[in-house]
């Protein structure tokens, strides 16, 4: 669990009432059986919920980490299409890992896939979405720019849709997660 960047995020709010209130997770592992996580492919899974805005890595023991982070639009719905902001729910894997020329650390994932693209075209053929529309991609889970962690810590929501976490916090995270690794996003 990072609770090394708690003073910004939270203040002068002392630890133990924003523990009683679940504002901070609890520092003890959870079952994996109680988060349906399976560990197949990689040693870590991610979970992304959008609505606590928190990513959650769990290995095989249970509960890891949790990082506080933001996305492109206020609307937490699932993504639509391409141009949208919003962030898309499913389950995804990540793909590559990379270094960003602005932001830096990057876990690219599978945005889109057989799931996004399934819905996609039922939006598109229930006329919910525009007939030239397209779909977009390169969703990652990606850092904030060194200087604007500031944008986690007051929930300002930025990106183009992707998964955004403070640098510092990135750069641990980048560290440990491979390659395959699977990310749910959920509402």
């Amino acid at each position: 669990m990072k609770l090394k960047n708690i003073s910004p995020l939270f203040g002068v709010i002392p630890i133990a009432l924003l523990l009683l209130y679940g504002f901070i997770p609890v520092t003890h592992k959870r079952s994996l059986q109680n988060n349906n996580v399976n560990l197949t492919d990689s040693s870590y899974y991610i979970i992304v919920d959008k609505s606590d805005y928190e990513l959650k890595v769990f290995d095989r023991e249970g509960w890891y980490a949790t990082y506080p982070i933001v996305f492109g639009s206020k609307d937490l719905s699932d993504k639509f299409r391409e141009g949208d902001k919003r962030t898309p729910n499913g389950t995804f894997k990540i793909i590559l890992k990379k270094i960003h020329p602005k932001w830096g650390p990057e876990l690219l994932l599978d945005y889109p896939n057989e799931e996004s693209v399934a819905k996609f075209n039922q939006r598109k053929a229930s006329g919910q979405i525009p007939s030239g529309a397209r779909i977009g991609n390169g969703i990652a889970i990606h850092a904030t720019r060194p200087q604007e962690e500031w944008t986690v810590d007051q929930f300002y929501n930025w990106t183009d849709g992707c998964v955004s976490v403070k640098y510092t916090e990135m750069q641990d995270l980048f560290s440990y997660i491979p390659v395959g690794t699977k990310v749910t996003i959920q509402p």
